[in-house]
Parts: C-alpha cells; structure tokens; sequence
C-alpha cells in the first residue's frame, strides 16, 4: 500500500477548497437529505488525512552525502541512486550537500551535470547545499566564484521548484514563500506521516563565518532566517500532532561545544579567539526541544569519521548545563561513499521510534555509462572574489542492541531509549559504529562472521 503524506492532504489547492466549500452550500440548501449529504461529504474528505497519517506510520528513507567530487564520480552516484531506487519501501532520499569537490570549478554547466544525476533517482530526492557547492567557491582552484552569487545559482536553478527532485517527486514548503525570507529556498519542510522534516543550510567550516573586517552579512541574515525556520517547523509539527522532528545540516554543528550565554562576557579577558559559527544554531536546537517535547533528530555529515560508518549520541547540553534528552544526534560517515549508503527506518509505534542501517549496493548492479562531457565544461572566465567580510556579532541570537544483519547491510545499530518519566524522548546515551573491520561492499554478512565487530556503548557527557 502506498504511503501517503497526510500533510500533503490536508493542504488542498483553493479551487477543492472552493468547490467544496459550494457542494456543501448547495447540499444544506436542500433540506433534511442534504444536510446529510452535506455531513457525509465533509466527513470523506476528512477521512483520508486521518488514514493517511495510520497509514504512513512505518516508512524508510535513505540519506547519501559528498559522492561526486570529481567527473569519475558521477557514475557511482547514479549506480548508488539506482540501488536505493530498487529497495521497496524507500519513499524518499536526502543528498545531504557537496555535488563537486573543492577543487572543481563551480561553472553552470557541471551543476547542471550534477543535477541530472540526481533526477535520475526513482523516489523523491531532496538536496541541501554543502559546503563545496557555494562556499569553496571563492577558492582559486575553484575559479575564484563569489559564493553567495553561486548559492543564489543553485537557488533558481537545482531549488527552484515548489517540490523534490526525482522521478516521483514530493510536494515541500520552502521558507522563501515567508516574503521576509524570500531568498532563503533551500530551506525546506515536507512531512511524511507523523514526521516533519526540515532542511537548513548551515555548512563547514563553521557555517561560513568569516573572520575579516567588515560586517559579515551573508552569515548573520542566513542565522535569523535559519531560527526562523526552525522554530516555525517545531509550531508547523505541533499544529499537526506529529511526534517527531528530523533536521538536516551539512556542516558538523560541534554539538560538544556549547557556549552558554553570560552576563558582561566581553569584559573577561582571555577569550576564545574562534568564534563559533553554529552557535546560534544550538541555541535554536535546544529551544526547539524544549518547545516541542518530542523526539528530535539532527542529521549531519561528518567527514572527521570516515571509517566509522554513521555515530549516534546526545552530546547537546542547554544553558543550565543539562543533556537535552529529547535530541539525538547522526553524524554520517560512510568509509566508501560510493557503495554504501544510511537507511533510517522510521516507526512511530516503536520507541525509539528510528533505527539506522548501513545498506550496501549489490555487487552485481551494472555501473551506467558515464555521462559525456558538456561543452559547457571548458574553461570560462571566472567572476573574481568578492571582499572578506567582518565578523558578526557576539550577542545571543533574537529569537538497539544491533539485530541479526540483513544480507546487504552492515550492522544495525537501534537507538537507545529513555522512558519519558526521566525526561526522555525515547532516546538514551550515545551509541556508535565503532571503525572497524567491515566486510567489502555488497558482501553478506552473518551472525558470527569472524572480524564483525561487537557493539560499543558510550555514555554522554
């Protein structure tokens, strides 16, 4: 049986709202009977959202990042694409940022090339911008771009549609319907059953905040925005009854580090030179879990762990020094991003409510012939960097045990739980996929397999 978003349902197109709104009308006008018609009409059109939303409790989704750093890549990735196409129950993917490498230029025509391959993909494809995509751009060996003229690119060209990309894609909200928030596309909100997920573009290194005299404009109107947008979804998940929120960054937030607000910090000498770009982000995260009460995930790469497949924990504290229980963190680390990728298997009626899977692509899925070079893929004149901008202001923002391996898959790793009576979410210490043997691409893997290894347990801070 299909999935079907109920929050796609409820938002119906004015001219159903219009008609409905006149067959109701018409019916009341004609007596007893048609009030009863009246009465049964409005009762169908509200049944499928509640069915939609019992129906799309269990569902999968599949997350990829940094696959194509260089031309050779592309066809990899359309091979990644295609296995996860194949999965039954997958209803949607995320590419979690980085379409080029930092050392490729960032010319039209290989965003465009890009782009392609990520249409190829059977189930809806979301795509949050990364850090190589914009803001490695203003780099010589990039082509000396400026980033956010190249950001404002991917925005009319890869994001300018109201929905995903893919062969079935799905309808999403952009902030830039918000008029204060008119550039700001690529932050996204879509929802599928009791799930919302959001989509903000916050890259390495350090959220593009830049260390140079003047005033750093780009970095702190995309912070306001970025709260915006956070908190708007944590009120968008509560109207809609839905018992968790998922986040999506490319950038590694340094959850660890959190830096409480203090009274007269600029007269303490000896302070910390770097100043930390998702700062206000955090702040925003354990406000969002504090308003919204329910289970909250952030996803985000993390290159630093190229050999640990995927790490799980709560490393997030407020400003009283407290573990935020209800957020859990996914650092995703794939040590060969061209056969493997995360699954996440959602479960409301399950707590915790997700597991992550490490799935591998099936070694005898033939590789698609490699896409030719577009002429546009010569050598062109680059647009010259613009001016380091200053720093921003220091002042606080306004605003499972694993399970018996399938054959494709590496070791499942269940999130913990906490039972809400502790002040839990469903969620418990930190548990990980230690870097380890692991068993080559598309291999199977069974219980007892010599080399697997065990399961570890870190405790939170």
């Amino acid at each position: 049986m299909p999935i079907i978003d109920a929050g796609a349902l409820a938002e119906r197109p004015r001219r159903f709202r219009a008609a409905l709104a006149i067959a109701f009308a018409l019916a009341s006008s004609r007596g007893s009977r048609g009030a009863a018609l009246a009465s049964a009409l409005v009762f169908a059109c509200s049944l499928p959202v509640s069915l939609a939303h019992a129906q799309a409790r269990s569902y999968r989704f599949a997350v990829i990042a940094n696959t194509m750093q260089s031309p050779a890549d592309e066809a990899p990735t359309q091979r990644l694409i295609d296995a996860i196409g194949r999965e039954r129950g997958v209803s949607f993917i995320v590419y979690d940022g980085n379409l080029k490498g930092p050392k490729e230029a960032c010319r039209d025509a290989l965003y465009e090339r890009r782009h392609a391959v990520l249409e190829t993909s059977r189930p809806a494809l979301f795509f949050i911008p990364g850090q190589h995509d914009w803001v490695d751009c203003a780099s010589a060996q990039a082509g000396g771009f400026d980033p956010v003229e190249r950001l404002d690119q991917l925005r009319q060209t890869l994001l300018g549609d109201a929905n995903s990309m893919g062969q079935n894609p799905m309808p999403l909200t952009r902030e830039s319907e918000v008029s204060r928030f008119r550039p700001y596309r690529e932050n996204a909100r879509w929802q599928m059953g009791d799930t919302v997920f959001v989509a903000l573009n916050a890259p390495s290194p350090n959220n593009h905040y830049l260390t140079a005299g003047g005033r750093n404009g780009e970095f702190e109107d995309r912070v306001v925005a970025n709260a915006f947008w956070l908190q708007h979804a944590g009120e968008y998940a509560k109207r809609r009854d839905a018992r968790a929120i998922v986040v999506f960054i490319q950038g590694d937030p340094d959850p660890e580090r959190y830096e409480r607000p203090e009274r007269f910090a600029w007269l303490r000498f000896g302070r910390n030179p770097r100043r930390d770009g998702f700062l206000e982000f955090k702040r925003s995260l354990v406000k969002l879990a504090q308003t919204f009460q329910g289970p909250v995930l952030v996803i985000h790469c993390d290159d630093e762990r190229a050999s640990g497949d995927f790490v799980i924990d709560q490393p997030l504290r407020n400003d009283k020094g407290n573990l935020v229980t209800n957020l859990t963190r996914i650092a995703l680390a794939p040590h060969d991003r061209h056969n493997q990728w995360i699954e996440i298997e959602a479960d409301s009626d399950r707590k915790p409510p997700f597991r992550v899977t490490v799935r591998n692509v099936p070694r005898q899925l033939p590789m698609p012939a490699t896409p030719p070079v577009l002429p546009g893929d010569e050598p062109a004149a680059s647009m010259p960097a613009v001016p380091s901008l200053g720093p921003a202001s220091d002042l606080p923002p306004l605003f499972q045990t694993p399970t018996q391996p399938q054959p494709d898959s590496q070791q499942l790793e269940q999130l913990p739980h906490i039972p809400a009576d502790q002040g839990g979410g469903g969620y418990g210490p930190a548990t990980s996929v230690p870097p380890a043997q692991r068993n080559a691409p598309g291999a199977s893997s069974t219980s007892g397999t010599p080399g697997w290894p065990a399961s570890s347990v870190q405790r939170g801070p």
